[in-house]
């Protein structure tokens, strides 16, 4: 039902713009005529609604065709709100001054040219209201693979896992990668997370035909031009819709700041994302909600170290050496949830470690305490971490702090989530957190080093708070 939904989700669009100016113009008259907004009206200038729904039906012809104009009903996937909702002005502005002048000209003066403006306000709040639930809607389809894109790409350096980074931190864009092809053995034969290495680049033509792709995304560099050009030929000749991502001179494209000079595109490099006054937003941001939230905390940090003291033998705090922004070693504080001699047991349950990568997780670890299960489940145990974000060695939102042998063990790409200061929460924690691999976490946390805004931490902030209250992804 969903899909067939999906098949006709524009007409609908269209069909609902339409409905909505019908009904916006309804209460524009309303408000006018029997509530007498702005000021009485005068029983001889008293106009039915009758008048105003012939010229409602005008309208939500010509507010269907002034958003087709404005693109409104072919927007790419991945377009800003922003951006939708100024196409939506656009068209309501256009039409809203045609309709007044039409009145003004055709019309007889009584028809009251307030209904036209309050009509075209009620116009884009209403389409815009719309196309917030469209959006949530849409959303929830795409994670749940319904109406998603299914994706190939054709190479697996540094642009390809970009892109990889960008499509797992938004699901909401609804694109499934099916795999990547590269003729790099170590790359092409190995699989990055849940990403599936497929082979060579000669098996592009096998996989188009039984992949069941929509698109196919390469990531060559620009050496490969004539692999590119070959790559292209194949996707049309199996009618799949291809496109390119420049490798510009091989930087990474988020480093890449596109001007123009009359027309001439000017290519620089851009300083890192939390750099100069960007990280004392971000360090100010931090202090301004960890401040206060401290006195609610702290009654709560002395209960649990009482009742961690009753539990079991052993301190209170656990203490661990972790690493920082620009690999810089710190304490990092967390309420201990094992028994006291937990480090040195656990060479002897290697074998029972269920992470990939250099990570090290087992979800019924026996070295938890029966406290330390439930500290753990709701994310009580890093509470301490909030004397660390402080001291400034942890932010409230980065990057997983990493161990030492953890970074021991990084490929150079990894290297780039310790650009920034390690979090209590980040992409990773909203977005499954231990159930990840170590390959998704790092590409979650280089997203965020590449597109870090504050308004990113305040969302993954708020989206942190219904994770930690169901204990999803715990242990």
């Amino acid at each position: 039902m969903s899909e067939r939904i999906l098949r006709i989700h524009k007409p609908l669009l269209a069909l609902g713009d339409a409905l909505l100016t019908i009904l916006a113009f309804y209460v524009a008259w309303y408000v006018r005529y029997e509530l007498e907004w702005y000021r009485s009206v005068d029983p001889a200038s008293y106009t039915d609604f009758d008048f105003y729904l012939w010229v409602s039906f005008l309208a939500a012809i010509m507010i269907v065709g002034a958003y087709y104009i404005e693109g409104v009903y072919r927007l790419p996937r991945g377009v800003g709100l922003f951006t939708e909702f100024w196409r939506l002005f656009n068209g309501v502005a256009a039409v809203t001054i045609v309709l007044m002048m039409g009145n003004f000209l055709l019309q007889p003066p009584y028809h009251s040219r307030l209904v036209y403006g309050i009509a075209g306000a009620l116009i884009l709040l209403f389409v815009s209201l719309a196309r917030i639930l469209n959006r949530a809607v849409l959303a929830r389809l795409r994670r749940r693979g319904i109406g998603a894109k299914r994706v190939l790409l054709v190479g697996a350096g540094e642009v390809s896992r970009m892109v990889m980074r960008v499509l797992l931190a938004n699901a909401n864009l609804g694109y499934q990668i099916v795999g990547f092809l590269d003729d790099n053995p170590d790359r092409g034969e190995r699989n990055l997370g849940p990403f599936q290495a497929l082979g060579a680049i000669d098996n592009l033509s096998q996989i188009l035909s039984e992949r069941r792709v929509d698109e196919v995304i390469v990531t060559l560099p620009w050496q490969y031009h004539r692999r590119i050009i070959s790559v292209l030929n194949q996707c049309e000749r199996n009618h799949v819709q291809a496109k390119v991502v420049p490798d510009v001179l091989q930087i990474s494209l988020d480093q890449v700041d596109l001007e123009t000079l009359k027309g001439i595109p000017l290519l620089g490099v851009k300083q890192g994302a939390i750099a100069g006054p960007r990280l004392a937003i971000k360090r100010g941001l931090d202090l301004l909600i960890i401040l206060p939230a401290l006195l609610l905390l702290l009654p709560i940090m002395l209960l649990l170290a009482l009742i961690i003291r009753l539990d079991s033998p052993g301190p209170i705090l656990f203490v661990q050496e972790r690493i920082g922004r620009n690999g810089r070693p710190f304490a990092a504080f967390k309420f201990r949830t094992m028994v006291a001699d937990a480090e040195d047991l656990r060479p002897h349950l290697q074998e029972l470690n269920e992470a990939d990568g250099p990570l090290f997780k087992i979800k019924n670890d026996p070295r938890r305490t029966r406290v330390g299960s439930r500290l753990r489940r709701f994310s009580l145990d890093e509470l301490p971490q909030i004397f660390n974000v402080l001291r400034g060695e942890m932010s409230l939102v980065g990057p997983r702090p990493a161990l030492p042998e953890e970074v021991a063990a990084y490929e150079p790409w990894h290297r780039k989530r310790l650009e920034v200061l390690p979090g209590l929460t980040g992409l990773w924690q909203i977005s499954g957190r231990s159930d990840l691999s170590f390959a998704e976490m790092v590409l979650l946390d280089v997203y965020y080093v590449e597109n870090w805004s504050p308004w990113l931490d305040l969302s993954i902030l708020l989206r942190t708070i219904p994770k930690v209250l169901i204990g999803e992804g715990a242990y």
